[in-house]
């Protein structure tokens, strides 16, 4: 899984890039082998005025599946790339099940049962 990462607005730093680099291994490591790439954009829409304005876009790559877009904006810049994240690996996760035909239902409990 390659990952690229572009930001708008303010400099790439070491400690940011290491967040995205393990939040992103971490989320995608039961579908690494599926994402081709993951492509990041982080971004500060509002500048210097702070606000809710930190912008984390993820776009992960699949062989034979279509695309995977997910956004998300907070205060803080690491809470978008978590929030981001994690979403982005479920929403790949379940486009994977349903190409492969394994499907989780869950019941009222919350018992999963898994059809095949």
């Amino acid at each position: 899984m390659q990952i690229a990462i572009q930001t708008h607005g303010f400099p790439l730093t070491g400690a940011l890039e290491k967040h995205v680099q393990d939040r992103l291994r971490f989320t995608f490591s039961r579908v690494a082998d599926r994402v081709r790439r993951v492509r990041i954009t982080l971004s500060d829409i509002n500048g210097p005025r702070g606000g809710v304005d930190k912008r984390c876009l993820i776009e992960a790559r699949l062989d034979g599946i279509p695309s995977v877009v997910i956004q998300d904006l907070q205060s803080d810049l690491y809470i978008a790339i978590d929030r981001a994240a994690g979403r982005a690996a479920r929403s790949v996760m379940r486009r994977l099940a349903l190409k492969t035909g394994k499907r989780r239902y869950y019941h009222r409990k919350h018992a999963v049962i898994t059809a095949s």
